[in-house]
């Protein structure tokens, strides 16, 4: 399906969109519908060139007559009973406004009119091709009706008839068949041409009314190419009918060739003609004056006879004013060209003997449309004149007859040209985006509290080799190099009151030099033990302190206080395997000794009194250290042995790192 709406836009010229315009405000206003139908809805289907606009009124188009003549369109012709106006707008653009009418024939060639819809009006048309409407109303602009399947015929190139009694009603459609098929080249549709060639044998064409046979006489004037209808005509032996003295014989062919030729030079340059009133003389170039003037009479707009008559006069009035002074320029008379009536413009050229005027005229067609290819488009977007500015058509156009009058020759001379009409450059953009805050990073949920405590020590160690590389005392690594010792570690504050032995405890590298002690409890003390051995398996420091077993937070203390790693022994001396006593001795504790509670650890460990360590000369040093402690209260309730059972493996693994770390110093 085509797209109406585009071809409205895009097929009509702009006087005929103009008139267009004109008819639908003053239907609009006049609260009535109109629709573009007949033979322009037929040529935009079908792709030919519309040569008259057939707009169709739901209302009584006679009213509107006034309206239209202050609106600029010249009343040409009417036809009362059909409620019909022919109108001429300005461009040279023929119009036919009819009525909504249903048509009905009480006799061969007697039409009744009744007002009726649009679809009454389609239906009682001549061929299913112009039975076809566009609607030119707000809310449905360019939507098609075709109540007869008319789009079909238009692919086919068939002409087919609305009634089957088609012919019989009125004659004039014999005429008017036999026109279309000799221009536009179609063949009638196989039943109407039965019903043709039966309207010829029987001689229908004897109740064709006076009206229709001058309709279909000035018809032939209004075609682009009237000698090919004149012999097309003839051939159906129509024009005995039509006006005898009048055939393709009596015309000047060559002279309508060359019209023609002048015509489509015109419409190139967008000058759109119609050739019929200048193409008249040449039709008739040999029929009598008095057959001439018959003739006339006969043509149902009598419009058409005046301009006609008055067209050589106006041409020749229009070519003195074109070949004046004011008009040498190619500018000035590109103006006068448009702004002057089509048809003026095309007698003119056609019939104009004067030197300066046929110049004028090649100089139109020829050397001043290519002004506008050297219109600097490139340049004028450097200087941000686009076409969004409001002056930019109105601009272009300048620079266009400028330059068509040899003007701005040079580029110094386009810049100075173009420069008071370059806007000035736009402000920079302003930047909104604030800068993104650092965020800190955050743990991961997988890092643990050792994970996080490592990282802590880290970045204390990163502090103080900064201060100490400030200030000479070490060189860059010595703390958070590969070979450093072990990191610092925060100091926390316990809870509670720490016995005073704990502040006098040595480092645990040099308790590790010597050896590392393993702390026994008597067996008269394991019996009063009250708390847990995992409890007291937990604060195993790399080597004891000299006179006290610390809880955990005070073993914190004195890793802040370590040595560097140089000064360490190495933990090779004694084998391994002669630490097994340690566990032994743990296995007999946890048997033995009775826990009170297994919960409350930090309470225990705050009542916790150290002991003195007896070193074991056989242990490996920093291998496996167990605790114990004496509770000051004593054991009520036993604990079963199996709940304390990590208390095996906790050692251990304390052990190993310790040995990692002295192996490392």
């Amino acid at each position: 399906m085509a797209d109406y709406i585009y071809l409205l836009e895009t097929r009509l010229s702009a006087a005929q969109q103009r008139a267009i315009g004109t008819i639908r405000t003053i239907a609009r206003e006049s609260d009535t519908t109109v629709f573009l139908t007949g033979g322009a809805v037929r040529d935009l289907t079908g792709g030919g060139s519309v040569r008259d606009l057939d707009l169709t009124l739901q209302g009584d188009a006679l009213k509107l007559k006034k309206t239209l003549e202050k609106a600029g369109a010249e009343v040409v012709g009417e036809n009362a009973g059909a409620q019909q106006l022919f109108l001429m707008f300005p461009g040279g653009v023929r119009v036919e406004l009819s009525s909504a009418m249903t048509v009905s024939f009480p006799k061969p060639g007697k039409p009744k009119f009744e007002p009726g819809s649009l679809i009454d009006s389609l239906r009682s048309r001549d061929f299913t091709a112009n039975a076809m409407a566009i609607s030119l109303n707000e809310g449905s602009y360019g939507l098609l009706m075709d109540p007869l399947n008319g789009v079909a015929d238009i692919e086919n190139r068939e002409l087919r008839l609305v009634s089957n009694y088609g012919f019989i009603e009125d004659p004039s459609r014999l005429v008017r068949v036999a026109r279309f098929m000799s221009r536009l080249g179609w063949q009638m549709e196989e039943k109407t041409r039965q019903r043709y060639e039966t309207a010829k044998e029987e001689g229908y064409i004897s109740a064709l009314n006076p009206w229709n046979r001058g309709y279909e006489l000035e018809e032939i004037f209004h075609e682009e190419d009237p000698v090919r209808i004149l012999r097309g005509l003839e051939a159906e032996g129509w024009m005995a009918t039509l006006f005898p003295a009048l055939n393709s014989s009596k015309a000047n062919t060559a002279a309508l060739s060359e019209l023609a030729d002048k015509q489509g030079q015109l419409q190139i340059q967008g000058v759109f003609s119609q050739a019929a009133a200048v193409a008249f003389p040449l039709v008739t170039a040999k029929v009598a004056p008095a057959d001439v003037a018959k003739l006339k009479t006969e043509f149902v707009r009598p419009g058409f006879v005046r301009e006609v008559d008055s067209v050589d006069a106006r041409a020749k009035e229009f070519g003195a004013k074109f070949g004046g002074k004011e008009f040498a320029a190619p500018s000035a008379a590109w103006k006068l060209l448009y702004e002057a009536e089509p048809n003026l413009v095309l007698a003119t050229f056609y019939g104009s003997k004067s030197a300066p005027v046929q110049t004028r005229l090649k100089t139109f067609l020829t050397e001043s449309p290519t002004a506008r290819q050297r219109i600097p488009y490139a340049q004028m977007a450097e200087m941000r004149i686009v076409p969004d500015l409001p002056i930019y058509n109105e601009l272009v156009d300048k620079l266009f007859f400028e330059l068509m009058d040899n003007k701005l020759g040079t580029p110094e001379e386009m810049k100075a040209y173009l420069e008071p009409f370059s806007p000035p450059a736009p402000p920079p953009p302003i930047n909104l985006r604030r800068a993104r805050a650092r965020k800190e990073a955050k743990p991961g949920r997988g890092k643990g509290k050792k994970a996080l405590a490592a990282e802590a020590a880290l970045s204390v160690a990163a502090e103080e080799e900064l201060i100490g590389v400030a200030e000479g005392l070490m060189e860059k690594g010595d703390l958070t190099g590969p070979d450093r010792g072990p990191e610092p570690t925060p100091v926390v504050p316990m809870e509670g009151k720490v016995a005073p032995e704990a502040k006098k405890a040595a480092p645990a590298k040099v308790a590790a030099k010597k050896a590392a002690p393993v702390v026994e409890a008597p067996a008269a003390a394991a019996n009063k033990v009250a708390a847990p051995v995992k409890a007291a398996a937990k604060p195993v420091a790399p080597a004891p302190a000299k006179k006290a077993a610390a809880p955990v937070k005070a073993v914190a203390v004195a890793k802040k206080a370590a040595v560097p790693a140089k000064k360490a022994a190495p933990a090779k001396a004694v084998p391994a395997k002669k630490a097994a006593p340690a566990k032994v001795v743990a296995k007999k504790v946890v048997a033995k000794a009775p826990a009170k509670k297994a919960a409350p650890v930090k309470a225990v460990a705050k009542k916790m009194v150290a002991k003195k360590a007896v070193p074991a000369k056989k242990v490996a040093p920093a291998k496996a250290v167990v605790k114990k402690a004496i509770a000051k209260a004593p054991a009520k309730k036993a604990v079963p042995a199996k709940k304390a059972a990590p208390a095996k493996k906790a050692p251990v693994k304390v052990a190993k790192k310790a040995a990692k770390k002295s192996g490392r110093r």
